[in-house]
């Protein structure tokens, strides 16, 4: 009987670097022993840019046109995007976010059906996605709609760091008015939950950070801290979560404090990203806490710039694979435990 994980990854952009990193990453001699991969795709597409990546010697594909015919011992792609998109390495086109779409939304019918175990996301063009009718921030956003849940946590990830988000795709005007307390205890519980169920940790320590420079110096530079984020750190912690500050964010990350926690909740996307990608690049994982199912992606862009040349890093896509597993044997273990535990009782 197949016992190996069942790993969905999507193309992304066509024009981006996202079939250059899945080939190098899936190229691995490790990835047939940890799971089976499934990419969401086109195999006219995928040939193209094998033809462009050099380095990549025996990368054999078995092609497919349904989830329920795999060959577990082998990468498989399933063919779900129109043979009429053309590569176009390095543009925002039409195609580039149409085949977007339709290896999203196959990927995502077959992880809701059981038929892949978790998804794994190459990056698409935002803007480029929008305007060709895709309602949604990003793939956080959408896969929230898809899964019913209204306010999932995006978090950033690698073996030193993690860092969550409390408001995540909007404009920084907007994020004054976002933040309430309800909101950041919101936040802080699923954090807390997810470090316990998925990332195995008994007891995390919790780091917040304030909005404010200087987290507000006690309200001269605003009141946020006093008002609503110190207030939501203290119910959290009669909730039993071990969660401490509210902090300046540039010393905390200039003065290495993260390293003295299990995550870090910011206030904005920026505020977070910023210093995990100063810290991690190449190296980092986009996890979404929060869903009944397991997503991750890279913590990089489409990088037109690179898209074409042969030069983009794997590293971040292996890894995200890498966690996408981790995740679903930690979930699965959990299962069990509390299975028994209610046989027991």
């Amino acid at each position: 009987m197949h016992k190996k994980i069942i790993v969905g990854i999507t193309q992304g952009d066509t024009n981006g670097i996202g079939y250059e990193v899945l080939i190098k990453a899936l190229a691995d001699s490790r990835i047939n022993d940890l799971c089976t991969p499934v990419i969401y795709g086109s195999s006219r597409l995928l040939g193209f840019y094998k033809k462009l990546s050099a380095g990549v010697e025996n990368f054999n594909v078995h092609i497919t046109q349904s989830a329920s015919d795999l060959h577990y011992k082998m990468v498989n792609l399933v063919n779900c995007v129109s043979d009429q998109f053309m590569a176009e390495p390095g543009k925002m086109t039409e195609d580039g976010a149409q085949a977007a779409m339709q290896a999203l939304e196959r990927a995502v019918d077959d992880l809701r059906g059981g038929r892949i175990h978790v998804l794994v996301t190459a990056p698409f063009n935002k803007q480029n996605m929008s305007r060709e009718g895709f309602a949604f921030p990003g793939h956080t956003e959408y896969l929230a709609n898809a899964f019913g849940k209204a306010d999932p946590l995006m978090i950033l990830c690698n073996e030193f760091l993690r860092v969550g988000v409390v408001t995540g795709h909007i404009p920084v005007s907007m994020i004054h008015q976002e933040l309430t307390k309800e909101k950041i205890l919101q936040k802080i519980l699923l954090l807390d939950n997810t470090l316990k169920q998925d990332f195995t940790i008994r007891q995390p320590k919790i780091a917040i950070l304030g909005l404010n420079p200087h987290a507000g110096d006690g309200g001269l530079i605003g009141s946020e801290e006093q008002e609503i984020i110190t207030p939501a750190i203290e119910e959290a912690d009669r909730s039993g979560v071990l969660a401490f500050g509210p902090y300046p964010a540039d010393g905390f990350f200039a003065a290495a404090e993260y390293r003295k926690f299990d995550a870090v909740l910011a206030m904005y996307h920026d505020q977070g990203l910023i210093p995990f990608k100063a810290l991690s690049f190449h190296q980092g994982v986009n996890f979404t806490a929060g869903l009944p199912v397991i997503r991750t992606s890279p913590d990089h862009g489409t990088a037109y710039r690179l898209a074409g040349e042969d030069k983009a890093s794997p590293e971040s896509m292996l890894a995200a694979i890498f966690m996408a597993c981790d995740i679903y044997r930690n979930r699965r273990r959990n299962q069990e435990i509390e299975a028994e535990k209610l046989h027991e009782g």
